[in-house]
């Protein structure tokens, strides 16, 4: 027996065509008609790539800044001693600090979005590897939040840099604004964010790399994009 759908979804999914793909402008804009929520929504991007992550050379991970950021206020952790400290505070990071900091999360108080650490300071960071490992927020310096450059992953941070990786079914999904955003700088953000991960193709992904894009809302409907519009 087929699940009932509620009244609010069937009012969503009115209209739309499951088997097309739209371009980027078209998606937006009914991402934009369809809501009917009285918050300001997250836009989302799910891309599925034709890899294995389970294999070395074939993991998906970096970091894009989106152009005009994510709508959404990022608490940041900062690591760091002496004058790295103070630089950290002084690029606005929330909280900032070292062994003091350490047993703060140990404690289960885990107040914020995205972690930085200065190089000395990673055999120290070292020890919340299970603790901040499964919720995304262990530094790396891939993704550029293992640096000395402090101040500008502080502002990187809290300006709209977005962590991406890719997950066991081969899908990287990351939000790219908010719906209140312009239709342009919802469509440049999606750009700048799925080419980034299409930059970041391993050399182990053999074949077509990019299978199937879709963007959504929170409480909006999933929409198929041609995957030519991408590169529009």
């Amino acid at each position: 027996m087929a699940k009932k759908i509620s009244k609010r979804m069937a009012k969503v999914r009115d209209g739309i065509d499951a088997s097309r793909f739209y371009t980027i402008e078209e998606a937006i804009k009914i991402l934009k008609e369809k809501s009917a929520v009285k918050f300001d929504e997250t836009v989302e991007v799910a891309m599925n790539l034709n890899v294995d992550p389970r294999h070395a050379d074939q993991m998906v991970r970096g970091v894009v800044n989106l152009p005009h950021g994510t709508g959404r206020e990022v608490r940041v952790a900062v690591f760091a001693k002496g004058d790295k400290a103070e630089e950290a505070k002084a690029a606005g990071a929330d909280i900032v600090g070292a062994e003091d900091l350490v047993e703060t999360i140990q404690k289960g108080e885990i107040n914020f979005d995205r972690c930085i650490a200065t190089p000395d300071l990673m055999p120290l960071v070292g020890r919340l590897g299970k603790v901040l490992g499964p919720r995304g927020l262990m530094p790396n310096p891939k993704v550029g939040t293992v640096t000395t450059d402090i101040a500008a992953a502080v502002k990187a941070s809290k300006g709209g840099a977005v962590e991406f990786r890719v997950e066991k079914a081969g899908i990287v999904h990351g939000g790219v604004g908010k719906l209140s955003f312009s239709e342009e700088a919802i469509a440049e953000n999606i750009r700048a964010f799925a080419d980034a991960v299409i930059k970041a193709k391993p050399s182990g992904a053999k074949g077509n790399y990019l299978k199937r894009v879709a963007i959504s809302s929170t409480m909006g409907p999933g929409l198929k994009i041609d995957l030519s519009a991408l590169n529009a």
